[in-house]
């Protein structure tokens, strides 16, 4: 059963924000020109903030932040945030890999930017309501 996808957009304000929660403000962040003098294609989101914002989608199939019982991911491929007022685009999306008698639902997990995953081996348990 594939459940329903998520889209969440991603501007460099959006990076800002997670750095001054975060404290991370490593400017591959926030600098083009830091960003692809080490390699990369441009600014990149922080992996901690596309891997909350699948979180996020979790939360919401789950129905509540509550009855998430366990969520892991690997990063695979940055997020690379354009300078523009638009950004881009994260789509999550899920299958139901099992039910256990138990009542937990777990879930294989898909994040994808610009058509390329951009997180490898998600997975998350939830708790089904009974």
């Amino acid at each position: 059963m594939e459940l329903p996808a998520q889209t969440f957009q991603v501007t460099r304000a959006d990076l800002v924000r997670y750095a001054g929660a975060s404290g991370d403000f490593n400017p591959i962040h926030w600098s083009d020109r830091v960003a692809t003098k080490v390699g990369l294609p441009g600014v990149i989101a922080h992996g901690m903030f596309t891997m909350a914002l699948v979180g996020r989608a979790v939360t919401e199939w789950a129905g509540s932040p509550d009855a998430v019982v366990e969520y892991g991911v690997r990063f695979t491929r940055p997020v690379v945030v354009p300078d523009d007022d638009q950004g881009t685009e994260i789509e999550v999306t899920a299958r139901v890999r099992e039910v256990t008698e138990d009542g937990l639902t777990r879930l294989e997990v898909t994040a994808t930017c610009l058509g390329e995953k951009v997180l490898s081996q998600a997975r998350a348990t939830i708790r089904t309501a009974r």
